[in-house]
């Protein structure tokens, strides 16, 4: 990997890509649509010099072509709300493979687990069958198929798979991302799903070492990959560590599926969680065995290292906010 180009370099997954790239001494453009935003990024990880910044819409091909000057792998971090993602996360993947296929390039895709539908084995492997029964899991499927079309004809793509996350860089985008940011400003927090039923998440900096060890190795292109978490664990867990971090104990309420239908009157994404509760109800957890296999180890930071060094960052952003 010669040079990087990171879409949606703000987002929760593009803002620790970008730190892991940076970190190794690889020069990376930051593509995004907030000039604010992105020099807020560069702030925060001290302006390295191999660190540029381009402002555009990832919607336009032509503005990421533009962007990308000598890059030869670009990574695409940028998503869609919930509510958005049937009319505009493929159309939004059309344009960065236009651009990276025009230019040939190789394009490292962060995805979700969507596609697989309901768990029909207990450790998910990338052969399991994709048999989604949501509206999101068959657009999620779509996506897939249009990333690795025969239409592109000099874009070498990859699909890399997360369950939820957490960080100091997750936002509203992840379930656990609002709940660890208002546990650490010490306010009431909402949970999505049951506290008690133990799921997977992976911590950001883990999974962004993983996807950047995987977008510099040739053989890893052309295939679907999982990015697993260390541990599985209960949202009374969750909550306990980033309590004891925080100082604070307000309470943390669970959000089922009346729960989420009330909020989704006044924040219309949070009616679109509703039907992918059956992941807090019988949860995926993603077999890392092909990436150990071929990769090497597993990054594996402990809920309790990760959670507890989230709510120090988060609050350390307050502090400066």
């Amino acid at each position: 990997m010669k040079k990087a180009i990171v879409i949606g370099a703000t987002g929760g997954t593009g803002a620790v890509i970008v730190s892991e790239l940076v970190k190794r001494g690889v020069p990376t453009i930051a593509f995004g649509r907030s000039r604010q935003k992105l020099e807020e990024l560069a702030g925060g990880l001290g302006q390295p010099a191999h660190l540029s910044l381009a402002i555009g819409d990832a919607c336009r091909p032509d503005d990421i072509a533009a962007a990308v000057q000598d890059a030869d792998v670009m990574f695409h971090s940028a998503n869609v709300p919930y509510n958005e993602m049937a009319s505009k996360l493929i159309p939004l993947g059309e344009s960065i493979m236009e651009a990276a296929d025009r230019l040939s390039l190789k394009v490292v895709v962060i995805d979700g687990i969507y596609p697989y539908g309901r768990r029909q084995k207990d450790l998910v492997t990338e052969e399991h069958p994709k048999q989604p029964h949501t509206k999101k899991g068959k657009v999620r499927l779509a996506f897939e198929q249009m990333i690795f079309s025969s239409r592109w004809k000099k874009a070498r793509p990859m699909i890399v798979r997360l369950p939820d996350y957490y960080g100091p860089t997750a936002n509203q985008a992840s379930y656990l991302g609002g709940t660890l940011e208002a546990i650490a400003a010490g306010k009431m927090a909402f949970f999505v799903g049951n506290k008690k039923t133990p799921r997977e998440y992976v911590y950001l900096p883990d999974a962004a070492h993983m996807i950047v060890e995987l977008a510099g190795r040739e053989q890893a292109y052309g295939e679907n990959w999982n990015i697993p978490g260390s541990d599985i664990i209960s949202g009374h867990e969750i909550v306990r560590i980033a309590q004891q971090a925080s100082g604070a104990k307000k309470p943390v309420i669970a959000l089922g599926k009346i729960g989420l239908s009330l909020l989704g009157m006044f924040v219309p994404v949070m009616k679109e969680v509703v039907e992918m509760l059956y992941l807090t109800e019988q949860p995926l957890r993603l077999s890392g065995e092909k990436y150990k296999r071929r990769i090497g180890a597993i990054p594996s930071t402990k809920p309790e290292v990760g959670i507890a060094a989230t709510i120090r960052e988060l609050q350390k952003k307050i502090t400066f906010s």
